[in-house]
């Protein structure tokens, strides 16, 4: 008698181990997809674990006037704008110091070349559009350990994390980057782009506003003076914000959403990003990286230097929709492998462009918004 009950027992024990087994399954096989260079994002739980076993230099990148005085224990402060400078001789601002000035400035916060290290931002002002811009810079030194903290001290607090109120204190020591490492094509100019509008190779992806972008509304330099509308010609219009799930917590898409706002680019091809001051562009430019692009390129000087009214740099304000295929899944592609790279002779070197003649059709500015963002 007690049989039929044995057999009846078993079949419910296999129909339940059976549904477990389809629902890991399915949760394995709808698992969105990591992004190809995970190592450049790191959350708060993942950082605090991080501390707990290796050394890891932790960098507020705040500048003073947007510091609230919270800080991530042991971290240092080292304000990003510390790597630009103005040059009010032709009307630029935010530019960058060079490799040299930028190794002296690391090596003075104790900063060494094998260090791992964490960058921060807010997710309130930046969302990791600051720390962005040191990536951009470590990236061009060729070091090799960095990631963002996502959502910056926001995701860090949000998590449970402790703050303190002052900075940790690291010994100066040399930071040198072997010139072989320094990969200077990782930063570009008016000079090595405009004789390769056209060129299929090289992908062009202006990461302003739309308004900005279409020359509804005027960038200006660092006296005021409007900037000419539009944007360099063939260049494709993906807004950094794009990148965020939204604007309010900032958080970064996943790659699935990723690729499919990015679909249309080569990723055997160059990508060269750019903004009004190379800022914004810096986070679009770190996205691109995180993705697993080989040969992305920050326009450093953006629209400061090519929209400047005296030189003779076309511009357009028709819009262009990118179209194509979408982008590879992790793993099927290899991304040591850079295709198609091109070996250019003198390679971008991050100097301001020399002068060119004025340009007697520079766009009018009649009747235009006027935005002045810094970025």
């Amino acid at each position: 008698m007690q049989k039929p009950h044995s057999v009846r027992y078993l079949l419910i024990a296999v129909v339940l181990l059976l549904g477990v087994s389809w629902a890991f399954a399915a949760v394995e096989t709808t698992k969105a997809p990591a992004y190809p260079s995970s190592s450049y994002l790191i959350t708060a739980d993942q950082l605090r674990q991080r501390i707990q076993g290796e050394p890891v230099v932790i960098i507020d990148v705040r500048n003073d006037e947007h510091f609230d005085g919270k800080m991530i224990p042991g971290a240092i402060r080292l304000p990003w704008s510390l790597f630009r400078q103005d040059y009010s001789a032709t009307n630029i601002g935010g530019t960058f110091i060079g490799t040299a000035e930028a190794q002296k400035i690391l090596g003075q916060h104790g900063i060494f070349r094998n260090d791992q290290l964490v960058l921060y931002d807010a997710a309130a002002r930046d969302g990791g559009a600051t720390a962005s811009y040191l990536f951009w810079i470590l990236d061009l030194l060729g070091h090799k350990k960095m990631a963002i903290l996502e959502r910056g001290i926001d995701g860090w607090l949000d998590a449970g994390g402790e703050v303190v109120n002052s900075p940790a204190q690291r010994e100066p020591l040399l930071y040198q980057a072997p010139a072989k490492e320094i990969d200077t094509r990782k930063i570009t100019d008016e000079a090595f782009i405009s004789p390769r509008l056209g060129d299929p190779y090289y992908q062009l992806i202006d990461v302003r506003s739309e308004e900005e972008y279409l020359g509804k509304a005027l960038n200006t330099g660092l006296d005021g003076t409007p900037l000419k509308a539009g944007h360099i010609p063939g260049a494709y219009n993906i807004n950094y914000e794009s990148n965020w799930v939204d604007k309010q917590g900032k958080a970064i898409k996943s790659y699935a959403e990723l690729a499919e706002l990015y679909r249309g680019l080569d990723p055997d091809k160059a990508v060269i990003v750019y903004c009004h001051s190379g800022r914004r562009g810096s986070f679009s430019y770190f996205i691109l990286r995180l993705m697993g692009f080989e040969d992305v390129q920050l326009y450093d000087n953006s629209w400061y230097g090519w929209g400047r009214p005296e030189r003779y740099y076309p511009t357009e304000t028709n819009p262009r929709q990118m179209s194509g295929q979408a982008l590879p899944t992790p793993g099927k592609r290899n991304p040591s492998e850079s295709a198609g790279r091109k070996t250019e002779p003198g390679a971008a070197t991050g100097q301001t462009s020399q002068e060119v003649t004025p340009d007697a059709s520079a766009d009018s500015t009649g009747g235009k918004k006027y935005i002045s963002c810094g970025g």
